[in-house]
């Protein structure tokens, strides 16, 4: 099943294992072309953060082609797999160092901290927000799963030994944000470097467990971490990292509009939708032609409709929601 995605009229991929992939149909037109976003034209508010508003979404920073195996030169518009990721440009990263322990994303207008910090527990990471004073600011706190993610780079890559860094790189910016692997040694695994989010998951998982977001910048991956750990699963001694946030706390917020024509705009985003999906389930590569189909039909009245790169498909998660 799937989706579609277009750029609107009014103003990409990570090789796991593609060949197990099952891709929800849904196609989308981006309303605005990001790339053409201009850093130097943000300005700064009394409390040092870019006049931004909206849900922008930062490009995933991949630039590499692929097919089921690996890597591929560029396929062109009649070749399999066109139309994934890197076909399309997206807004690069754009951070600015304030040199005073923060950083500020020039597309999102939040203000992170710099540094990696220790691994908190979950109510330790939530007290440290009030208490922190990085920048001489007291007003940051936990960010959202949606902020969280934002600062992901799908360009990163995983090594072949889960105890070795060798061939890792982090799908997060290192010239910006401090980062640190996990040690290798014993039990701990080098992805064992995971962060919190404050967006907690309205259900509970395994062992009827209170679960958190959050995102592993060693491995790209994003889930449900507990708040408890065994034996006992009563005492909250899960740690994992915080990265502190300020700005607009509207960042991530959806502003959807139904345009009565099959398709669904969202005004935050400057994405358009297709309402349905593909109403059965594709593979990687039979989704990206399917894609290409509906564009020959001027599916909608449109004929410029791609895949979601995954940062656009995450837009529009509710997290208000379970399966439960």
């Amino acid at each position: 099943m799937g989706f579609l995605v277009k750029k609107h009229n009014l103003m990409k991929k990570n090789l796991y294992d593609v060949q197990k992939i099952v891709v929800l149909g849904l196609l989308v037109i981006g309303l605005l072309c990001l790339a053409s976003f201009d850093k130097d034209s943000t300005e700064l508010t009394a409390d040092n953060l870019t006049d931004i508003t909206g849900f922008p979404i930062v490009g995933t920073n991949q630039t590499k082609f692929y097919d089921n195996r690996g890597e591929i030169e560029t396929p062109g518009p009649n070749d399999p797999f066109y139309g994934q990721d890197a076909t399309y440009p997206c807004t690069a990263t754009s951070y600015t160092d304030n040199g005073d322990g923060t950083i500020t994303d020039n597309i999102t207008g939040l203000m992170w901290v710099k540094a990696r910090g220790s691994k908190l527990t979950w109510d330790e990471a939530v007290a440290g927000a009030s208490t922190n004073s990085t920048g001489g600011h007291n007003d940051w706190r936990m960010p959202t799963i949606q902020e969280l993610y934002s600062l992901f780079l799908f360009s990163g890559k995983n090594g072949n030994n889960v105890y070795s860094t060798e061939g890792y790189v982090p799908f997060i910016d290192t010239d910006y944000f401090d980062f640190e692997y996990g040690s290798g040694i014993g039990d701990e695994r080098v992805m064992e470097c995971q962060d919190w989010s404050g967006t907690e998951y309205v259900s509970t998982t395994q062992h009827n467990q209170p679960t958190v977001f959050g995102v592993n910048f060693a491995d790209g991956r994003s889930k449900g971490y507990k708040k408890y750990l065994p034996p006992r699963w009563t005492v909250k001694n899960h740690a994992l990292y915080v990265r502190y946030v300020r700005g607009d706390t509207e960042y991530g917020k959806n502003d959807f509009q139904n345009n009565n024509d099959g398709t669904i705009s969202d005004l935050a985003t400057n994405l358009m939708w297709s309402a349905e999906d593909s109403k059965e389930g594709l593979n990687w590569k039979e989704a990206l032609a399917w894609v290409q189909e509906k564009n020959a039909e001027n599916f909608l009245g449109h004929n410029d409709w791609r895949i979601p790169n995954i940062k656009e498909l995450h837009s529009i998660v509710d997290y208000t929601r379970s399966p439960a």
